[in-house]
């Protein structure tokens, strides 16, 4: 739900000959913000900045002692806002804790909401659980214990619900299927792939979506909170590894109307999962690690959905493909039988109407519908609306680059997240002219600087945040493997006007 629309504001000129605005943090000895989300805390009708900060962390695989994770909320003029603490019972790293920031009931103040544990301590500094619980093993993994999910104030950390996460981890061996390598495992590394989303899926109110498990068994579990309670509104769960929407999951999803009937779907990687909990299709897929969800091909009617996949040991497919969002028909395929770890699509050649897509190992840049037309980007990484043409650049660590034609913009003194994923912060429009501000931590991990462009454009646009596919979008953002956020209308050279937008705009309720 957006703010209550705001009165004609005169820039001046002095604001934008400085690029960036500096927040300084209060980063916890050890730690490093990572990940981080926005939305209107306090009512005030400007965002403020959710960030994830993390000390040591580790992969599913790995076994290891990690460091609690840590959130904290700042106004975009620096103010501390709270702290929440996860605590020794809540794992660090990126595919456990996925954090959702969303005004879900519609009263104009954003809440914040994640998995908890016993020990977790709120931003009032109140213990979720048994804070004496450890249930930390000798590996460093978290198979036994109560696991929660909470619903926090986003104006003070405190926690206003909290209930039994669905699904619980079961049979910790039974989460395998023929996502990856088709096997399974009983040291927690399946069982704990988590997954989260908001969605509108009564095409009113927004629900949240925590979902947990890809490679094999896929559960989501959507969830209201209206009127100070949390109620479950669905669950969808294959079950065992078998069922054929069984390691079709990704790391990470994304929320769109896929197919128009006003109501949101989860495209969970290489299937659909319909607004009412039921599946709408599977493709067969399998299990992969990039996912862009839009009308990648204006030729066509609805959206589109590009990929790629683990086809490894042994195991058969395509590396790459293309389908129909809304009917699981596969429109193009490629690299056959490869294990491809990156692929983006978007319309970033700004002489070509329609989206080209690229991924590890692809030898070249292709059309939506599988024609090579050109050399291949450097990156493979992420995506940023930021010159004055309509096409995107490519962002990949602190710097961006257009397509063909060179650096455009580099952060010095600013490094981004993820290892060589070398994801942002966050990307989003969040000053409203339809480019995307680009957050990054400094060097030294004490501040964060939101930079912007300074580049003239033509082209006017409302704001990106309005379009409600963007909007879900920046929310799911933080999850996973980190991907860019995309429209639910095609946004490039050669389009047309840009749909209104279907929203309310509310005002704050004290």
């Amino acid at each position: 739900v957006e703010q209550f629309a705001s009165k004609s504001y005169v820039l001046p000129v002095n604001v934008l000959s400085k690029q960036y605005l500096d927040i300084p943090l209060k980063t916890p000895i050890g730690y490093s913000p990572n990940d981080l989300s926005v939305g209107d805390l306090d009512g005030d009708g400007e965002y403020e900045l959710i960030v994830h900060q993390t000390g040591r962390g580790r992969d599913n695989s790995s076994s290891g002692f990690t460091d609690p994770p840590i959130f904290q909320a700042y106004k975009l003029d620096g103010t501390f806002l709270w702290e929440i603490n996860l605590g020794k019972n809540i794992r660090e790293g990126a595919h456990y804790t996925q954090f959702m920031v969303y005004d879900l009931d519609g009263d104009g103040f954003a809440e914040f909401a994640c998995k908890t544990a016993d020990g977790s301590k709120d931003g009032q500094g109140k213990i979720i659980g048994d804070s004496t619980k450890n249930w930390v093993n000798r590996t460093g993994k978290i198979l036994d214990g109560p696991e929660y999910f909470t619903i926090f104030n986003g104006k003070t950390g405190a926690a206003l619900a909290t209930t039994a996460y669905i699904p619980s981890r079961g049979d910790i061996g039974a989460w395998g299927g023929r996502g990856g390598n088709g096997k399974n495992d009983n040291t927690g590394n399946r069982v704990d792939r988590f997954n989260a989303c908001i969605a509108y899926l009564d095409g009113v109110h927004p629900s949240i979506v925590m979902c947990r498990g890809y490679y094999g068994r896929t559960v989501l579990a959507a969830w209201d909170w209206r009127n100070g309670k949390l109620t479950s509104r669905w669950v969808f769960d294959t079950k065992d590894g078998k069922n054929p929407y069984s390691g079709m999951g990704n790391h990470g999803l994304s929320v769109a109307d896929v197919d128009a009937d006003g109501k949101d779907e989860i495209v969970y990687g290489s299937m659909v999962v319909d607004d009412n909990g039921k599946g709408l299709f599977t493709t067969g897929l399998r299990h992969g690690d990039a996912l862009h969800v839009s009308d990648l091909d204006p030729e066509r009617p609805g959206l589109e959905v590009f990929g790629v996949h683990e086809i490894e040991e042994g195991t058969k497919g395509p590396g790459a493909a293309v389908y129909d969002a809304k009917t699981g028909e596969i429109l193009w395929k490629g690299s056959d039988d490869e294990d491809v770890g990156r692929g983006v699509a978007d319309n970033i050649d700004n002489t070509r109407v329609g989206a080209q897509m690229w991924w590890s190992g692809s030898n070249g840049l292709y059309d939506i519908k599988g024609n090579r037309i050109g050399e291949q980007p450097r990156s493979t990484n992420f995506l940023i609306y930021w010159d004055g043409d309509l096409s995107r650049e490519l962002l990949d660590g602190n710097h961006i680059d257009k397509y063909n034609g060179g650096r455009l913009f580099t952060a010095n003194g600013y490094v981004s997240n993820n290892g060589t994923k070398s994801t942002p912060a966050l990307s989003a429009d969040l000053f409203g002219d339809w480019r995307e501000e680009l957050i990054l931590r400094a060097y030294d991990n004490k501040s964060l600087r939101i930079f912007t462009t300074t580049i003239p454009t033509t082209h006017r646009n409302y704001t990106l945040m309005h379009d409600p596919q963007y909007r879900l979008s920046i929310a799911w953002q933080n999850i996973g493997y980190n991907q860019p956020p995309h429209t639910g209308f095609y946004f490039g050279y050669g389009m047309k006007k840009a749909p209104k937008p279907n929203i309310v705009l509310v005002e704050p309720k004290n």
